[in-house]
């Protein structure tokens, strides 16, 4: 695992779940860069989603995590940007094969369908996954529009 820097982001939904991946994360040496919401009040998730892209668009971040209610939102809202991979993962078996073979850089987690052990469980396993590269480096060169 070579990440060193991670951008997070959540809406009220997701925020639940937020700290404990954070204290995760830093348990584990890993910077995190916090785009918030900090709190349950109701906001609209791409104003949280589109900082956490951008970070990891850019290079300023190695992956995202990202959590919102379904997970849904803040997936479809990170997919925007040409440089992303977002994958909505609600199992570990998942979030392994989302970057082994889609080489996902963001993570984003159904906080209202798994519980805080799984939201554990399923970005360890997105950050120990290493993309396996061959054909679906192909495959994955196809994903953007240019």
């Amino acid at each position: 695992m070579n990440t060193k820097t991670i951008a997070i982001g959540c809406d009220h939904a997701g925020f639940p779940f937020k700290d404990l991946i954070k204290k995760l994360l830093i348990a584990k040496d890993i910077k995190v860069i916090d785009h918030g919401t900090n709190s349950l009040d109701s906001v609209d998730y791409p104003d949280f989603v589109h900082p956490v892209a951008n970070d990891v668009e850019n290079g300023t971040a190695d992956m995202g995590v990202l959590l919102c209610g379904s997970g849904n939102g803040v997936a479809i809202t990170a997919n925007k940007h040409q440089g992303i991979r977002a994958a909505l993962c609600w199992t570990e078996e998942i979030a392994a094969l989302a970057r082994q073979h889609n080489d996902a850089n963001i993570v984003c987690l159904p906080v209202r369908f798994i519980t805080p052990n799984q939201a554990e469980a399923i970005v360890n396993a997105f950050l120990h996954a290493e993309f396996e590269g061959g054909r679906h480096a192909t495959r994955v060169g196809k994903i953007a529009c240019v």
